[in-house]
């Protein structure tokens, strides 16, 4: 029961980051491209690589299912805006923006598995 908790918590907490995070980043590039997405989703992707190697049975600082479930589950999947990003890529389409749609899906895959991967290579250093 502890660990759906944390999750609620860590969940509330990755959400509220992410909406004032994306506000922000919109406020200085404008409406035309979702970059406040693809950068959460970037940022959201490292630290989940990260914490997951960091914190396995077999990494530095082992951490316990409840620990990790707050953070991995909890924040990172409060955080992360993969529904946005459908969404996002969705109405590009939509509008006309095929190009626009097309460098979102790339950026956001290639990056966001960039990200991973460099998370957990850290975490391994």
């Amino acid at each position: 029961m502890i660990s759906y908790l944390l999750v609620a918590a860590g969940g509330a907490a990755g959400s509220v980051a992410r909406y004032g995070f994306a506000l922000a980043v919109a406020r200085l590039t404008g409406p035309g491209f979702p970059f406040g997405t693809v950068i959460i989703n970037i940022v959201g992707s490292f630290v989940i690589g990260w914490f997951a190697e960091f914190t396995a049975a077999y990494g530095r600082h082992p951490a316990g299912e409840p620990t990790r479930a707050l953070v991995m589950a909890g924040l990172c999947g409060g955080f992360t805006t993969f529904s946005a990003f459908s969404l996002q890529t969705i109405d590009l389409l939509r509008g006309g923006e095929t190009l626009r749609a097309i460098a979102n899906v790339g950026l956001s895959v290639v990056l966001c598995l960039a990200a991973t991967a460099l998370g957990m290579r850290l975490a391994q250093a």
